[in-house]
């Protein structure tokens, strides 16, 4: 995929145990030529481990906050500047309230402030969770200050129960980062 090759992703990973979704949208992105960068939370890394990000970016896994030998300037500083994109997913109900408040209090949430480029959120939660009004308000604050929202599907969860909270598929975010790139392309200045 041209439109894809030598592009810089950063992609954010919340803890929830959509994160296996992720190390999966990773290989794919990496493998049609774009150059990308993993970003886990705390409790991501309870979900799955960084070496597994580490392996399929061929990059060293950004975590913490402060890591002057890696990022003099600051990890969220540096990342979001080479970013073309910034993904975040699985996005759980506590990144989407902090995202929406403004509230930066790790890598990821420090980050998404300084993000320039297009912001894609890929949500997944218990159905429950999804459907709270709290939620939805949230999703409707970030799409309103200029990210994209892919919706989850409706299906099997790890709760062991049927519902919305799915994250989408690694394909079909896949295909809306394609659009995303090709859009910011065509028209550099509409960041989000």
């Amino acid at each position: 995929m041209p439109m894809l090759k030598g592009r810089e992703i950063v992609i954010g990973v919340s803890g929830g145990i959509a994160a296996y979704k992720s190390a999966a949208l990773v290989s794919l992105l990496v493998q049609q030529g774009a150059q990308v960068t993993a970003v886990l939370t705390r409790n991501a890394k309870r979900f799955i481990g960084a070496a597994t990000f580490a392996a399929l970016t061929g990059r060293p896994v950004a975590t913490q906050s402060f890591d002057p030998g890696r990022y003099p300037l600051g990890a969220h500083i540096e990342l979001a500047a080479q970013a073309d994109l910034v993904i975040v997913a699985p996005a759980t109900a506590d990144f989407l309230a902090k995202a929406a408040a403004g509230m930066a209090d790790d890598l990821l949430t420090t980050l998404y402030l300084c993000a320039q480029s297009p912001v894609l959120v890929a949500p997944a939660m218990n159905s429950a969770m999804w459907a709270k009004p709290a939620v939805q308000r949230n999703v409707l604050q970030l799409s309103a200050d200029g990210v994209t929202i892919i919706q989850p599907g409706t299906g099997w969860l790890s709760c062991r129960q049927h519902g919305a909270g799915r994250m989408a598929e690694p394909e079909e975010i896949a295909t809306v980062i394609r659009q995303l790139l090709s859009a910011h392309s065509a028209n550099p200045s509409s960041h989000s």
